[in-house]
């Protein structure tokens, strides 16, 4: 397990933007495999990436303007609004038929600009904070039940003691080389020989 963990804390993970889908699930190859109702299903090469917006679409979620109006946001009106990357402007362009309408919401997520020290857009950003408050406000352990009488003084000073590098090195001492002077287990970690 030791391994596991170090290869994740090592492998800094690929950037929330276009162009950024790993290649080997753009061209995924599904072995041939038997079907419920006895017959075989074929093999064949899967592109997920095309699957995720496929699916999207099928489940209704609006367009990426329609989505950021619903959001309160101002639609964008070009593609060079939606990025300032001319590149991603003119494929975007070429690839909806120059109809900013018609950009899929996780494609026009992928394709703005990120602010400054974020690692995914503002749009994304704002689903995110609105679903990560909501969670936490509503989980009692996190609000009514946050106290020393149902976590005991022990357990919150435990709580407030620990963080996830702790609790790695609890579970695997031998990962304390590679963590050492990491501020942030979420952060890449050091490299070790």
């Amino acid at each position: 397990m030791e391994d596991v963990f170090y290869s994740f804390g090592i492998s800094h993970p690929g950037a929330i933007t276009l162009h950024n889908y790993p290649e080997f699930l753009r061209n995924l190859s599904v072995p041939a495999h038997p079907a419920q109702d006895g017959s075989t299903v074929p093999a064949r090469t899967l592109d997920l990436a095309a699957t995720d917006i496929m699916r999207d679409r099928e489940r209704g979620v609006p367009r990426y303007n329609m989505f950021r109006q619903l959001m309160n946001r101002d639609p964008v009106h070009t593609f060079d609004e939606l990025t300032s990357n001319k590149l991603w402007a003119d494929e975007l362009r070429d690839l909806y038929k120059g109809d900013i309408d018609r950009v899929d919401t996780v494609v026009g997520m992928f394709a703005e600009d990120l602010p400054a020290g974020f690692g995914f857009s503002d749009t994304a950003f704002r689903v995110f904070i609105l679903m990560a408050s909501r969670r936490l406000k509503s989980d009692r352990f996190f609000t009514t039940d946050w106290t020393p009488e149902i976590y005991t003084p022990a357990g919150m000073d435990w709580i407030n003691s620990t963080d996830m590098s702790s609790v790695l090195l609890r579970h695997y001492p031998d990962l304390a080389p590679t963590l050492r002077g990491v501020k942030n287990a979420f952060a890449p970690w050091n490299q070790v020989t």
